[in-house]
Parts: structure tokens; sequence; C-alpha cells
């Protein structure tokens, strides 16, 4: 009982912690749905997605999956005549890319800087549609939807967008509710009956690959399993909790921002047509090979640091 109190506990005040930042963010990015900034910002961007090998008017779901979340994004894919190939590049660009704002907002919380976020979500996003525009010759028959975009009545006047806007971020606040409070309890009972410390010693060759303390490894599979936003609650426990500190817990975001919520963001793109191996194989890659590069290079400057110390 005492382990449950605690874990109850636990959850309602990390589900606090994250609220204060999602429930507004969710109502704002609500109301920019229905105001010309969404159709600004793809106004700016459109001329650049030739670099991408995509038409213009793929800005529509780039832009509405980084701005809001992948759901939004493929509803825009589907409103499109897209070719295999510029569907899979979307879906790769918005893999590393969406929900940027609430996920972004997350990691600041967990404590790592703004430019890391921004410079590894764009960076992989961009690099990734370069290269599969650069590499691959195939894909160019027209994408076969599996599914139909549903039709959503748009309010009318600024009283119902306002409606609209506090039921989706009331209903963001209960979801979060319902997947944090018995994931905080289900952590609380790993750690008071010693599994936790069990868990890590078992990931610790994974998380030594990465660069990371084996105590960060139920930061990485939270993540994994369930994505940042709601993965966020264990990410803020073990940087409070747990000791895990700021060089792992940003080690850790830099690999889950290339491969989280693995299996339902990629289960997500399979009723487009596009074939969702090569797309789960380049974000486990990517997701370690970048995690071990930045780990290498922070390694590298900690000992010329510690070096130049001992000189002094």
């Amino acid at each position: 009982m005492e382990t449950l109190k605690k874990g109850v506990i636990s959850g309602f005040q990390t589900a606090w912690k994250l609220s204060k930042f999602i429930f507004p963010i969710t109502f704002i990015v609500t109301l920019l749905q229905f105001t010309p900034v969404l159709s600004w910002v793809i106004d700016i961007i459109t001329p650049l997605m030739g670099i991408f090998g995509l038409p213009g008017e793929a800005a529509i779901p780039l832009v509405l999956g980084t701005t809001l979340n992948l759901y939004s994004g493929i509803a825009g894919i589907l409103s499109l005549e897209l070719t295999v190939k510029e569907v899979f590049t979307l879906a790769v660009m918005l893999s590393f890319a969406h929900s940027m704002f609430i996920e972004t907002a997350v990691a600041l919380r967990v404590g790592v800087k703004l430019w890391v976020v921004l410079a590894v979500r764009f960076g992989l996003a961009f690099l990734s549609a370069i290269i599969i525009n650069a590499v691959w010759d195939g894909g160019g028959e027209i994408a076969k939807y599996g599914m139909m975009s549903e039709t959503t009545a748009i309010p009318e006047g600024w009283g119902a967008i306002v409606l609209l806007g506090l039921e989706r971020a009331s209903l963001g606040i209960l979801q979060l509710i319902m997947i944090v409070l018995p994931l905080m309890i289900i952590v609380q009972f790993l750690r008071d009956y010693g599994y936790l410390m069990k868990l890590s010693k078992l990931l610790a060759p994974w998380t030594k690959i990465i660069g990371v303390k084996p105590n960060a490894s139920v930061t990485l599979v939270t993540g994994l399993v369930i994505g940042l936003a709601y993965g966020a609650g264990v990410m803020i426990q073990a940087v409070e909790e747990d000791g895990v500190s700021k060089k792992d817990a940003t080690l850790a975001f830099i690999f889950l921002v290339a491969c989280h919520a693995v299996v339902e963001d990629t289960l997500i793109f399979a009723p487009l047509g596009i074939p969702i191996l090569p797309l789960l194989l380049i974000r486990i890659v990517t997701a370690f090979m970048l995690t071990i590069i930045v780990a290498q290079m922070w390694k590298r400057a900690e000992q010329r640091e510690a070096k130049g110390a001992l000189q002094q």
C-alpha cells in the first residue's frame, strides 16, 4: 500500500508538472489552426520543398505534423496525390520532427538545451530527406492510401474555436493522467522491490554502447515504448530521484528523438502504402549512430578539459 500511495502521489505530481505546459500549448496550437499563421509558415517553406524532392504542397502535411502531431500530418498527406517516394520522405521527416511544441517543452523540463533539441530533430529530418532524394531512384508510382482521412466539421466563430481548444487541451490532460498515473505506480513498484536495479543491469550492455549509464535505462525503455511526451514523467523522475546526470539525460533524449514510440509511430504510417520496415530501420540505426557519435565527442571534450585542468 505504501508503494501504491507513493506511486499515485508521484503520478499526480508528474501529471501536474507536464500539464502546466501541455494544456496551454495544445490550446494555443489549436487556435492557430484557424488563423492565417500556419498558412504563412506554409507559404514561407513551400519554395524549399524542392531540396527534399517534394512538391510545394507537401509543405502542408510537414507543417501540420511538425506543429501539431503525426495524425495531423498524415491527414495532410491523405489530402494530396503524392508518389510512394514522396510519402516515404515525409514519413521519415515527420518521424524525426513532430509535435515540436509539446515535445520540445518536455525536453526543456528534463534539462536538455533548446538548441540541442532543434538541431537534432530538424537536422535529422532535413538530412534524411536530402539523402533519400539523392539515393532512391524508385518509388515513382502514385501512393495508394489504405484509409481515408476523417472529415471534421470546421467550428463557426471564435467562441466555438475556443471551446474546441479547451476540449482538446482537457482531453490531452485526461489522457496524460490515464497514462502517466499507472506508469509511475509501476516504476515505483520496480524501484521499491529492486526490479529497477535488475532492469538497469540487464540493459547495461545496450546503454554502454550509446555512452549512457545503466540508471538511465528506464528512461530509454519508457521513451521507446510510449514516446517522449507521455514518457516525460519517468524522465523527469529519473533525473530528480535516480541520479541520472544531465549528460545522460541529454544523450538519452538524443537517442529517443530519433527512435521513440517505436511501435506506434512506425505502424501509424502503414496505411499510407509505404514500406515501414525501412522506416523502422532508419530510425533505429540513426538513433544508435547519432548517440554514439555525440557520446564520443562529449567524452573527448571532457578528457581535454580534464587534461587542461591538470596542466594548470
